[in-house]
């Protein structure tokens, strides 16, 4: 029991120590827990044993009062017949006082009996006692177990990730998101600049056309007559044939 005491006295400070040093305390309220469940199963034991005693016991005291009536009664008997003439009166009264003799011994034997029987049932409240207390002390350190091996999980979980975030470089990180700010911000810039200078070209194509116009295509017939001339050919005959 007092491996308890020193476990729960000291268990605030050790639940702000160090987490390699929570182990030992889980494991020394677990082998505590085993020791009283150990100890509650002797009690048990003990407790039926006990009250068998104290039944024995019961039962005898009821037995030897039952033998000491019969023999009292007897020794009744004896003298009666004694007395009426029906066996001789000196071996009457010898009898009888012998009966007297064996109910005195069983009478003897009966309060001792209950004697016993009150000093058994004495043992099995105070033993009932215990037990309970051992029932109760068990359920509250296994509580007080869960508990512990809660905080220890939560507290190592935090510990991690306490030991992450402090091992970042946090000034790092920034001035490479803010580097890959920047060069998305231009990227998407020169595509659109890209954009513009396709969209311009087409327009200035689309200008010079509208301005040639039919021009173009006279430039292009004044052209024609000319090679028809370089070729010989008549246009004249060719529009006459036709």
């Amino acid at each position: 029991m007092n491996i308890f005491k020193r476990l729960f006295r000291i268990g605030t400070a050790e639940a702000h120590s160090a987490l390699d040093k929570l182990e030992d305390p889980i494991k020394m309220t677990e082998q505590g827990i085993r020791e009283l469940k150990e100890n509650l199963e002797k009690s048990l034991v003990a407790l039926a044993e006990v009250k068998a005693l104290a039944i024995r016991s019961r039962n005898d005291h009821e037995t030897y009062s039952e033998k000491a009536a019969d023999y009292e009664r007897k020794a009744m008997l004896l003298l009666k017949n004694g007395q009426n003439g029906t066996m001789e009166a000196g071996e009457a009264d010898r009898l009888a006082a012998e009966c007297l003799v064996k109910k005195q011994e069983n009478t003897k034997h009966a309060s001792d009996a209950l004697g016993d029987k009150e000093k058994f049932e004495n043992s099995v409240t105070q033993l009932d006692g215990n037990i309970k207390g051992l029932k109760k002390k068990i359920s509250h350190y296994e509580n007080e177990l869960r508990t512990l091996k809660a905080r220890v999980k939560v507290a190592s979980a935090t510990k991690d990730i306490n030991k992450q975030m402090s091992s970042m470089d946090s000034g790092g990180t920034v001035a490479m998101l803010e580097r890959m700010k920047e060069k998305v911000a231009q990227e998407e810039a020169l595509a659109e600049s890209y954009g513009d200078i396709a969209t311009e070209s087409r327009s200035l194509d689309q200008e010079i056309e509208q301005a040639i116009g039919d021009e173009g295509r006279i430039s292009a017939n004044e052209e024609l007559e000319k090679m028809k001339e370089r070729l010989g050919i008549n246009t004249d005959n060719s529009s006459s044939n036709a």
